[in-house]
Formats: C-alpha cells, structure tokens, sequence
C-alpha cells in the first residue's frame, strides 16, 4: 500500500488549488480596488462608404443631436489635387474624387442620411469653417478660424439659414460687444438658454451668448481676468503659468453643475469656471507638448452626474479619461497612425446618447471615428494603445 504518498499528493494538490483559489481572489479585489473608467473600442466599419466619390477634408466639428444623429463638418479647400480631387479638377485629371459637402449627416449606423453646407447669398459662410455643435433645440452652430472670419452661424439641422452673429473683416478685439476673433467651438447651458463661445484664434476669451438672439452677456480670460490681446509668445512648458489664455481658446464647455471648463490648447491646460466667470480650478495635461498643444476638445460621459471628462489631444494622437472631480486621468487611448482606433490630429470629440464617442481628425487625418461604449472596467493601463475590437 502507498497511502502515505496518496496522502500527500492529495494534500499536495489541495494546496495547490487552494492557491489558486486564493490567487483569483486576490485578482478579482485587485480589480474590484482599481479606479473603474469606461471602457471602448473602436468600430473598424463605421460610417459607412460615401457615395458620389465623396471625400472628407480636414474634419474640424462633430456633434450629435436628438435622434443621435450626428453632424460633421470639414474643409472642401484642403485636399491635395495632386493625389486626392482629380474629378474635381479643370479639366479633371481622373475619375475620383471629389470634396463632400461641408456638413454631413449620419444616422447612429453610419448611414448618410443628409448634406449640406457652404457659401450662399443669405450669409457670409466663413474662409475656414471651424467647429460645430449641435444645440438644445437641435440647431447646428459653426464658428470660423481663417483670417476676417469674426462672426458665427446658425442652421436649422436640415440646413435652413437661421441667423448670423457678427460681421466678418473686423480686427481682433476680445472686448468686443458685436464681433468675434475666429471663433473656434460653441457649446451650450440648455437650462439657462446660453451659447458658450471658444473665441478663439484671434481672441483670447470665453463669450457667452444669449442662443436665440445672440446677444452678449458676458466674456472673460483666463483665470477670469479681464482679456488681454497682446501676444504672449510662445508657449514655455518652464514659465511661469500665463495669466492670459493663448490662441486658440479652443473649448468652452459647460457642465450639468454650473462649472464651465475651457480648452486653453497652447498653453496645455483646462481651466474651470463657474459660469459667471468666476475662476475655480486648472489642470496641465502633458505639459511639455509644444506647437499645437494638448487640449484641443472636450465632451461629457452621459451618466446625469457626468462623472468622466474625455479630452481630444491631437498633438499627441490619443484621448484621455479624466475624472471630472478631480481633473486627474486615469487612462487614455489611441496612437499615430491611419488605421481605425489610431488617429492624426484628433481635433473634436462629442458623446451620444448611448454613451459613444465621435472624433474627427484634421490636417492629414481627414476623417470621422467612432468609438462603442462597452460598459465600465477596471483600470489597468495608463495609456490604452489601439482599441480594436476584440472578437
């Protein structure tokens, strides 16, 4: 008889999987203990293939509006004809392609469902369209960054003209009652029936609208200075932090509670804001980005207490997660790169209400991404990488 080393084999692997019993314990507190964060991946098939040999510029806007529709703009004047616009040449060169219209409209599959967009006799459509937000009463703003454009305008999101805020040609002046400086983004205070103006490229201030006339009702720089247009210079990631906001003032977006945080882009911050201007609080993100800068946009997680901030970092091609509480990031995602999930230039962000994320991409990314909400995880990188999809 071996009983004994039956014995003791059987011991042997009780504490065997007894280890590992206790090893997954150990692993699922670890992971019930990290911070929770939403989780994504990118969907590789979405939108759909435009027709008409359409092609994408430099996407500068997205946002989304009752239906979860979402709305994209883009630049028609920024292709290569070289390489890209060879039908829209004269005479043309080749069979494709051409420029899509300037505002496009797809359903939550990616189907497009509608177009629009560009210059017209009822309104000065800007020399460089910038930015575009869809508001509370389902209308489409777009600002303008090239140079005279100091006004802003309002579609309906079938593309009626409703209204347009300033005059183009005027100097920069960020104390300017009438006027605005290449005005970069509009966000909205659906409660208070308040446009947040970005303003901008030329300014250097937060402007805040009335949304059905326009009016202004207040603006103000950073830390709730009063705006100053002279030229800071460069941006020093060893300075002393500038009192002033830097060109451009790239968001301005109010939260559920009150606070307004603002995408000084250049000088790679956030700053917050009560929504009287009343400065509150600052974060640097990735301080020692130079040229373009890290915080280009920002949209809101869906839950009602908008408890994530995600942020468009197009300098360094990735998006964080931060906890809007605290400011702090608790992970990010994306790469450089021209396959889905990676980016060049993310420039805007915006959530639907599903909880997924839309980006576009400028300069030579030229395209808009979207991103599925696949629940909350557990933290276990700092930096994400790729979200491909995992099936």
């Amino acid at each position: 008889m071996k009983l004994p080393n039956i014995l003791v084999g059987c011991g042997l692997l009780t504490a065997i999987v007894a280890l590992g019993f206790t090893q997954g314990l150990l692993e699922q507190t670890a992971d019930a203990a990290a911070e929770q964060a939403p989780m994504f991946e990118v969907d590789p098939l979405w939108p759909k293939p435009l027709p008409n040999h359409w092609l994408l510029g430099n996407a500068v806007g997205v946002g989304v509006d009752s239906r979860d529709h979402i709305f994209v703009i883009h630049r028609r004047q920024s292709f290569n004809p070289r390489t890209e616009i060879g039908a829209a040449t004269e005479p043309p060169t080749s069979e494709c392609c051409v420029p899509a219209p300037n505002i496009l409209e797809f359903d939550p599959a990616g189907n497009l469902v509608g177009h629009w967009g560009g210059p017209s006799d009822d309104y000065d459509w800007p020399s460089s369209n910038h930015g575009l937000t869809v508001d509370h009463k389902d209308n489409v703003w777009i600002g303008g960054n090239g140079r005279g454009d100091s006004h802003i305008l309002k579609f309906s999101r079938e593309g009626k003209f409703l209204a347009q805020y300033g005059k183009p040609g005027q100097e920069a002046n960020s104390a300017s009652s009438e006027h605005f400086g290449r005005v970069a983004k509009i966000s909205f205070d659906a409660k208070a029936n308040e446009a947040y103006v970005a303003d901008g490229y030329a300014n250097k201030r937060v402007a805040v609208l009335d949304a059905d006339s326009g009016e202004l009702k207040r603006f103000w720089g950073a830390y709730g200075n009063k705006p100053d247009d002279a030229d800071l210079g460069p941006y020093d990631p060893d300075a002393p932090l500038a009192q002033q906001f830097r060109n451009p003032v790239h968001c301005a977006e109010p939260s559920n509670d009150g606070l307004v945080y603002v995408c000084d882009r250049p000088n790679d911050r956030i700053q917050v804001f009560k929504s009287d201007g009343s400065f509150v609080t600052e974060k640097r993100i990735a301080p020692k980005t130079l040229g373009d800068g890290s915080t280009w946009d920002i949209a809101f997680s869906k839950d009602p207490q908008q408890k994530f901030i995600y942020l468009a970092d197009g300098k360094n091609m990735k998006v964080y997660i931060i906890l809007r509480e605290t400011l702090d990031v608790l992970t990010s995602f994306g790469d450089g790169g021209r396959q889905p999930g990676q980016f060049f230039a993310v420039h805007s962000i915006a959530t639907d209400s599903a909880g997924n994320i839309y980006t576009t991409e400028t300069y030579e990314g030229k395209r808009v991404q979207k991103f599925l909400y696949k629940g909350m995880g557990p933290v276990t990188k700092a930096d994400q990488g790729v979200l491909w999809p995992k099936d």
